[in-house]
């Protein structure tokens, strides 16, 4: 493809343009980076998550996965790229927040929900960090269609994550500290709607209600 029609490269020199004329971010991101927040987002492609917080360029770090899923701590593991990622954000650029954003119509808990995903596939055994929750939604919401399912099982997904966070000694003493604080999301893209967990009522309520109300 022709430089002057790939759209991704035509995408760049917007980027270009509006990043590094005069007295724009990058003269002074290009010395360093200071955010304030990591984002455990989703591979998705229609969930960025700084464009849904409306954050400039070094603003947010982020780390997407399928699913917006934490492994559990594991000191003993060879190739822990979600771990050096925490350790990262945490230890050496001490983002003072940490949201875990799960998403409707999340592909990676739809392959979970039903068994999708080969057995002997990386995917499958990535997704069984979400196995848990499968379960307890079979079990106590069995009266509902397969989409409520769904989305029960989308919102208990950060959950787990979160769960799994506070099993990295860094990040539960940071939150003990309280330097540090965590926080479940969950994306409606269906209604353009931002929903948070609240460890006190123990559900997600709503933060950014649709335009329509």
């Amino acid at each position: 493809m022709p430089h002057d029609v790939d759209p991704l490269l035509q995408g760049f020199r917007r980027f270009q343009a509006q990043y590094f004329g005069e007295d724009t971010p990058y003269r002074e991101l290009a010395h360093g980076q200071q955010p304030g927040t990591l984002v455990i987002g989703c591979c998705e492609s229609r969930v960025h998550p700084p464009q849904l917080v409306g954050a400039a360029p070094g603003e947010v770090f982020v780390l997407r996965n399928v699913a917006n899923l934490v492994s559990p701590y594991d000191p003993d593991s060879a190739h822990a790229s979600v771990a050096a990622a925490l350790e990262f954000a945490v230890l050496s650029l001490r983002v003072q927040r940490i949201v875990v954003l799960g998403h409707s119509g999340c592909g990676g808990i739809r392959a979970l929900m039903q068994d999708g995903a080969p057995a002997d596939s990386a995917l499958a055994r990535w997704l069984a960090i979400a196995a848990p929750p499968r379960a307890f939604v079979v079990r106590h919401h069995a009266e509902r269609d397969e989409a409520a399912q769904l989305t029960v099982y989308e919102k208990a997904a950060p959950l787990v994550s979160i769960e799994h966070l506070l099993s990295y000694p860094w990040i539960l003493e940071a939150v003990e500290a309280g330097r540090l604080r965590l926080d479940g999301w969950y994306f409606d893209m269906r209604d353009g709607a931002l929903c948070g967990y609240d460890p006190k009522q123990r559900r997600f309520i709503p933060l950014v209600c649709p335009l329509e109300n």
